[in-house]
C-alpha cells in the first residue's frame, strides 16, 4: 500500500474555449524566458549590452527546438515510422519528445549565426547562458509530469510518481520519477557553474563545458533508471552512451582551453563601453551636446592662450589689452604646461 506518492495530472491539456493549453509547451517556454533573464544579467555583467541575450536567442531557440526534435525522432525512429504508426506525429511536438543533445548542437548553430551577425565571441556567450541552460531544462522536465512520461523502474518510495495513464504500453502503477531527479540534477549544475565561475573566472567557453560535464554525469544514472523504450548499445541505453562521450569531450575541451587561453575575454561585445554602438548613442542627452556648445567658447580660449609642444606661441595668440598689461614669456610658459599635465 503506498502511503504517499506524486499524483500525475488527469490530463496534459486545459482548453481556453477552443485554444489548447499544454503543460508540456507551457513548461518549455517558461524555461526559456528564464534562460534568457538570467543569461541576460550574466552578460551585463561581464560587459555586454543589454538585450544581446535575447536577441541571439531568437536564432538560438528555435534552432534548438528543431534539433531537440530530429534528434529524438532519428534515435527513435520506430514510435513514428514502424508498422501501425503515423509518421504524421514526428511534428507533433506538443506531445514530447525532445532530446537534449540535438537541441544544444543545433541551438549552438543558431547562437553561432547570431553571434557572428553582431561581432560576438560564441564561447563567451555561451558562458553567459549556461547556468539559464540548465535551469531552463529542470522546469521543461516537469512537461514531462504534465505527459506521464520519462519515469524509472516501479518502487514505493514516499516520492514515487502515479502513472494512471495506459497509453503507448504504460502499466499504471507508482515509479521512481525520473524527470524530478533530472530537474533537481539540472538546479545543482546551475548553482555549481554560478559558484565555479565566480570563483575560477571561467572564460572561453569552460563555464558552458562544464555545464555540459556535469549534466552529462547526472544525465548517465537517470538514464539507467529509465524504462521506458529505447535502443541499447553493448547493454546500456543509446543516451547514455552518448552521455559518457559529451562528458569526455567537455573536461577535454576545459583542460585544452585552460592550457591555450587562461583567463577571462576582456571584452565580450564590442563597442559595448567604450562610446560606440545603439547603448552608448542612448546615452547621449542634449544636455551633453549642450555642454559641447558651452565649452566650444572655452575651448577656442584656450587654443588662442595655450602654446604648442615647441613652447611657441599659437597662430592667434594675442595679449588682451583690456585685461591689463601681458604676463612676461616665463609664466605663460609655466601656465600651459600645468594645462597640459
Amino acid at each position: 500500500m503506498e502511503l504517499a506518492y506524486i499524483p500525475s495530472p488527469s490530463s496534459g491539456v486545459l482548453y481556453l474555449g477552443p485554444v489548447p493549453l499544454r503543460g508540456y509547451a507551457f513548461c518549455i517556454i517558461i524555461g526559456v524566458f528564464v534562460a534568457v533573464w538570467l543569461g541576460n544579467k550574466r552578460w551585463i555583467a561581464r560587459g555586454g549590452r543589454a538585450g544581446t541575450v535575447a536577441d541571439i536567442a531568437v536564432w538560438a531557440v528555435p534552432f534548438g527546438l528543431v534539433g531537440g526534435r530530429l534528434y529524438h525522432v532519428i534515435t527513435d525512429y520506430q514510435l513514428y515510422f514502424s508498422e501501425g504508426r503515423d509518421w504524421v506525429d514526428a511534428f507533433k511536438i506538443w506531445e514530447g519528445g525532445l532530446g537534449i543533445w540535438g537541441a544544444i548542437a543545433l541551438g549552438a548553430l543558431g547562437a553561432w549565426i547570431g553571434c557572428r551577425r553582431r561581432g560576438i565571441p560564441l564561447p563567451a556567450y555561451a558562458d553567459a547562458i549556461a547556468p539559464g541552460i540548465a535551469i531552463a531544462q529542470a522546469i521543461g522536465r516537469w512537461g514531462n509530469w504534465f505527459n506521464q512520461e520519462l519515469y524509472g523502474r516501479a518502487t514505493d518510495l514516499p516520492w514515487a510518481v502515479e502513472i494512471t495513464s495506459s497509453a503507448d504500453g504504460r502499466m499504471p502503477g507508482t515509479y521512481h520519477p525520473t524527470f524530478l531527479y533530472e530537474s533537481l540534477w539540472c538546479i545543482g549544475v546551475a548553482l555549481l557553474v554560478i559558484w565555479a565561475d565566480r570563483r575560477f573566472t571561467l572564460g572561453h567557453g569552460r563555464a558552458f563545458a562544464l555545464y555540459v560535464a556535469g549534466y552529462c554525469a547526472g544525465r548517465f544514472w537517470i538514464e539507467y533508471m529509465r524504462v521506458d523504450e529505447a535502443h541499447h548499445i553493448l547493454g546500456l541505453r543509446l543516451n547514455n552512451w552518448t552521455a559518457v562521450l559529451v562528458f569526455l569531450l567537455a573536461v577535454l575541451y576545459m583542460v585544452l582551453s585552460a592550457r591555450k587561453r587562461p583567463g577571462r575575454e576582456a571584452v565580450v561585445e564590442p563597442g559595448a563601453g567604450d562610446g560606440e554602438g545603439p547603448a552608448a548613442d542612448a546615452g547621449q542627452t542634449d544636455g551633453d551636446a549642450a555642454g559641447k556648445d558651452a565649452s566650444a567658447e572655452d575651448a577656442t580660449t584656450e587654443d588662442a592662450t595655450d602654446t604648442d609642444d615647441a613652447g611657441k606661441p599659437g597662430k592667434s595668440e594675442k595679449p588682451d589689452e583690456s585685461e591689463g598689461p601681458a604676463e612676461p614669456e616665463e609664466s605663460k610658459d609655466g601656465a600651459g604646461s600645468a594645462k597640459k599635465a
